[in-house]
């Protein structure tokens, strides 16, 4: 397995923004990238995996829901430089739009918490730019979707 940390090549990452009821899932992350911030559910694709099948295998480790998994929302990359400039994280991150189709959202895997947020809401959970952008454009993915 290739090491999060310092990797030889990026990483594969899937993510997935569950709207539901005008209210986004939110997780709280246990361990870094990001630990303790609020962020999209989602983490590193298997090799072999389809991006659709990870996305719904990450939502069910993280969030306990089993979702219908919809659009890509936005590709984008995550490098994060150590202190010394070197690259100790690199990651190519794409996000589905989602719908939860079973189950009640709780902490599992490497989650700390869960949260449903009003869009309105978002700022007080201090998500990243890139985070608070791809949720934004999903909310107008599913205003579009409804004619709104």
């Amino acid at each position: 397995m290739t090491s999060r940390e310092y990797p030889e090549r990026p990483l594969v990452g899937v993510g997935g923004v569950v709207i539901a009821e005008n209210r986004v899932l939110l997780i709280r992350r246990g361990g870094p990238p990001l630990e303790g911030e609020w962020s999209i559910p989602g983490g590193m694709l298997e090799v072999g995996e389809a991006l659709r099948d990870g996305v719904r295998r990450e939502l069910q480790e993280e969030t306990g829901l089993e979702v219908r998994v919809h659009d890509l929302i936005e590709a984008f990359d995550r490098i994060m430089p150590d202190a010394d400039g070197k690259w100790r994280y690199h990651f190519v991150i794409l996000d589905y739009l989602c719908e939860a189709i079973r189950g009640v959202a709780r902490a599992g895997s490497d989650v700390v918490d869960v949260a449903w947020a009003f869009q309105e809401e978002l700022p007080r959970f201090s998500l990243t730019p890139t985070a608070t952008r791809v949720i934004e454009r999903a909310f107008e993915m599913v205003r579009s979707r409804r004619g709104a």
